[in-house]
């Protein structure tokens, strides 16, 4: 098993057919993407030994939620620490231990439940789950990117987008194992636990079994690289992963992240809770605030912001694929701009929705937005590579997802804190967020001068060939063609014509991988059609 986890076994032979890769990707993202949906157990697990209503002993919400926050530090800061080994030791072993951490973190999980002892269900899907978040969610990067060097943001977008989409599978799949499993002694989340553990510690090692990575030099049969330009925002050399932290251009780029994900995973949280304060019994034909309704009323619009909540992430995951993909004709550097441009108008544009009282307006704003929260996750991988290079690019990008880290404790807190401030100082309840938009709007702005300030790396910052060379050594590839960066043919083009039998290979790759999605896209789709009833 060591053998075939090595990086020089993962390199694929001629016929092997690179659009069996993203699945594989997807297989792993859709699988730590349930971290988005976590807070289908925060309910169950308040009353794990009440069983019908909390009792004392029980765990309170916000100790519970804990989990949520470790999450994306240990993503985060795993991603920063391994990403380097994870460039030398290739992604197949990555995401084998991904699988390892993410499935082993639910084992623990349960244990915690069945003990009744918070620690463990921290520990295990907090910090140990944490880790295969971040290598789970860097592991396809680099390898995406080199095999679709002519569809950088398309290629990292329908991995990343597995991310956004994987709270969308596991949410409602995990109700219905919660009340399968539920009984007069058990809520059903220890018994859920187990069952999510090994379903999802078999898709990642499915996913991380089928990753591949292309030999130095290979490239598409019949695409060129475009020519060298002066001053253009797309290198051919590479940056060193020790060198990135001195450039300028990583800490742009840094602040570009922080700056738009703190923007929407504030809004993201609060979803639910913010469209019912906004607009009360309006959302169910009535008058009157949220807090003059009756308890029936109440639990009515609290299944239409949920309703809300799994709409927002539809256009999170549609996001991901559509911005990332227009990046590539439309440039990473523009397309970050329409985001930030965009969004700080929108987000301007949302006290007013509410002022109006206009539900379908208000929603699509956010959903808007939220197209752009997902498209920045997913356009960023591109954006790197093209100004560092390849070589250490899913280094380089774990090293970024710091500001992921610090997003989410960013994004909230200002969304909250703000809120309660306002309402404190007598702000009615539906007016509380206007200030909270007008300053997301004002970080989207600075986001913008940070974009508009990044240049082309200057030379001086590139590995020379024989620093290149050596790093390739270091990481077991074979050596180069000479011409690798020169627009010529590629190696034996006409042996990588993938075969029927690929392209059959692929087709089942996808169909495996797209049922899932379709389904929980579905579920979405029905909920959501309560805001527009």
């Amino acid at each position: 098993m060591s053998g075939f986890l090595e990086k020089e076994r993962t390199i694929a032979r001629p016929g092997f057919n690179r659009w069996l890769v993203p699945p594989a990707a997807l297989a792993i993202h859709l699988s730590i993407g349930m971290a988005y949906g976590f807070s289908v157990f925060w309910l169950p697990l308040s009353r794990a030994i009440g069983i019908t209503q909390s009792v004392p002993g029980d765990w309170k919400i916000s100790t519970l939620g804990w989990m949520y926050t470790l999450f994306f530090v240990f993503l985060g800061s795993s991603a920063a620490v391994f990403g380097r080994w994870l460039e030398r030791s290739g992604p197949r072993k990555a995401a084998v231990v991904a699988a390892f951490c993410w499935g082993g973190g639910f084992f623990i999980s349960a244990l915690g439940v069945h003990l009744h002892q918070i620690a463990l269900l921290w520990l295990g899907s907090g910090v140990i789950g944490g880790c295969g978040l971040g290598l789970g969610y860097i592991s396809p990067v680099s390898t995406l990117i080199r095999w679709f060097p002519d569809k950088r943001g398309m290629a990292t977008g329908m991995a990343i987008m597995g991310f956004g989409g994987g709270a969308m599978i596991g949410a409602p799949l995990a109700d219905r194992l919660i009340d399968l499993f539920a009984t007069p002694t058990s809520v059903g989340v220890k018994e859920t636990f187990l069952t999510l553990g090994a379903v999802y510690f078999v898709a990642m090692l499915a996913g991380a079994f089928l990753y591949r990575i292309p030999p130095a030099g290979w490239r598409p049969a019949g695409w060129t690289p475009p020519p060298p330009k002066k001053n253009a925002m797309i290198t051919h050399n590479h940056i060193h992963i020790d060198a990135v932290h001195k450039i300028p251009q990583f800490w742009l780029l840094w602040t570009v992240l922080c700056l738009n994900v703190s923007a929407g995973i504030g809004i993201i949280g609060m979803a639910s809770p913010m469209l019912q304060e906004v607009f009360g019994g309006r959302l169910i034909g009535l008058e009157g605030p949220l807090a003059s309704l009756s308890s029936a009323d109440k639990i009515r619009t609290a299944s239409i912001g949920a309703a809300f909540a799994g709409l927002l992430s539809l256009f999170n995951i549609a996001g991901r694929i559509f911005w990332s993909s227009l990046s590539d004709h439309l440039g990473r550097k523009r397309t970050y701009v329409v985001f930030f441009a965009l969004g700080a108008v929108l987000y301007a544009a949302a006290p007013f929705a509410g002022g109006l009282k206009n539900v379908a307006l208000f929603v699509g704003l956010f959903c808007v937005i939220l197209t752009m929260y997902g498209g920045g996750f997913a356009t960023i991988p591109a954006y790197l590579a093209d100004l560092f290079g390849t070589q250490f690019v899913g280094a380089i990008h774990g090293r970024l997802l710091t500001a992921w880290s610090t997003a989410g404790i960013l994004g909230p807190v200002l969304v909250n804190y703000i809120r309660e401030f306002q309402i404190k100082r007598g702000v009615p309840n539906e007016a509380a967020y206007n200030t909270t938009m007008f300053i997301l709007a004002g970080l989207l702005l600075l986001g913008l001068l940070a974009n508009l300030l990044v240049r082309p790396v200057a030379e001086k910052h590139f590995m020379s060939d024989e620093e290149l060379a050596h790093e390739r050594r270091l990481g077991r590839e074979k050596p180069a063609a000479p011409a690798e960066e020169a627009p010529a043919a590629p190696p034996a083009s006409e042996a990588w014509h993938p075969s029927r039998a690929s392209w059959a290979a692929v087709a089942v790759a996808w169909t495996l991988i797209g049922a899932p999605l379709v389904w929980g896209i579905l579920q979405t789709v029905e909920k959501a059609a309560a805001l527009f009833d």
